[in-house]
């Protein structure tokens, strides 16, 4: 998932359970739920909620190579489904990994056994580095996403894998309940990660969605809530920012009844009400409700290099739903309006490290989460 910078959005929709007996997923897909793929080369750690110091559940993943970037780069997104810590920005955390295309192939490449008087079996599966161009792509049919089929490579210092992938003998008579579960590290073996339910993420280009007759439509409606409230929606596409130059600016014209933001917000994505999440490198964000008006100043500057973030991807209210427990037998809460998520602007990266970079996130709650359900 790439988009030039400006405000040419994609758009993220759900694409199918992910059945990773069968298709095993990679740092390149794009997916919800699920663990977090690592790329090769990479020392992880889970992270925990800073408000309660739980695991945090792996929300989505997102494979976002930039533009003349020798780079493969996904962004993690995680959140605490404590219902205690819902709706607070403290309680989410997003991590940018990236990988250069021969540290993958080197990863992927079968090692030799140690008995060196074993005969090599020669490996009759494609290398699984070899169709990473298309990771990500928009296919010929209309932007379905192509995966994987090879496991991804996880560092055993890191979480530790599914057990539906390490049962033993001795231990197929227990619960499947425990298959949905996965230790965190060192810290504290017997705490589990809850984890969501899988989804691929299909993507397609909003220009995509919609005919002449839509957006007639749309104008018709926009001018009828114009003359409604007093107020001009145009005047509100300066809020958010994230683009070139300096501060942003936001429109305190407020309407005579409701907010004009949420309803400006309802009127972009009423084209495609199902979408999941919006991509747009450098683009503005689309706020639900009125931003601080120190926004700016809350974004900080990228830790590591010093560069200024910009705005990258925002997740949208129909993903809540979507958000279900892996494990049948509990249930786990995520409620959000919209969650934005900033990055190093000159995605800074030096070859061989092996630390991901935590970005910025920033959470809205949604002013009427019965609109969605």
């Amino acid at each position: 998932m790439a988009a030039s910078s400006g405000e040419s959005a994609l758009i993220g929709l759900c694409d199918g359970e992910v059945d990773s007996r069968k298709y095993p997923s990679c740092s390149l897909t794009n997916k919800v739920g699920d663990l977090p793929d690592i790329p090769p080369g990479i020392s992880w750690q889970h992270p925990r909620c800073s408000v309660c110091r739980a695991p945090l559940s792996h929300v989505v993943q997102v494979y976002c190579p930039l533009a003349a970037s020798a780079f493969h780069r996904s962004l993690h997104l995680f959140a605490c489904s404590s219902a205690l810590c819902n709706g607070r920005t403290e309680s989410w955390k997003v991590f940018r990994t990236q990988c250069l295309e021969t540290e993958m192939k080197a990863a992927s490449t079968p090692q030799p056994p140690r008995d060196t008087q074993t005969k090599q079996v020669t490996m009759a599966t494609t290398d699984w580095c070899d169709g990473a161009d298309d990771w990500g792509m928009e296919s010929d049919d209309g932007g379905g996403v192509l995966y994987d089929k090879k496991p991804a490579v996880v560092n055993e210092d890191a979480v530790e894998p599914e057990m539906e992938g390490t049962t033993t003998n001795s231990s197929l008579d227990v619960s499947t309940r425990l298959q949905d579960l996965s230790l965190t590290g060192a810290e504290d073996t017997q705490q589990v990660v809850p984890i969501f339910r899988p989804f691929y993420i299909s993507v397609v280009d909003e220009s995509d969605l919609g005919g002449e007759a839509d957006l007639e439509h749309a104008q018709e409606l926009l001018r009828e809530y114009e003359e409604r409230e007093g107020v001009e929606v145009s005047e509100l596409e300066n809020v958010g920012g994230g683009g070139e130059g300096g501060e942003e600016k936001y429109e305190k014209t407020k309407a005579r009844h409701g907010d004009a933001i949420f309803s400006r917000f309802m009127k972009t994505i009423s084209l495609c009400p199902e979408q999941i999440l919006r991509y747009c490198w450098s683009g503005k964000p689309l706020f639900i409700s009125e931003p601080p008006s120190n926004m700016a100043k809350m974004v900080p500057v990228c830790s590591i290099c010093g560069s200024s973030r910009t705005f990258e991807f925002q997740l949208m209210p129909a993903l809540v739903n979507l958000l279900q427990s892996k494990d049948s037998n509990s249930e786990m809460v995520l409620e959000f309006g919209t969650v934005l998520v900033y990055t190093c602007r000159r995605s800074c990266w030096t070859t061989g490290s092996t630390s991901p970079l935590e970005e910025f996130v920033f959470v809205q709650a949604d002013p009427d989460q019965q609109l969605f359900k």
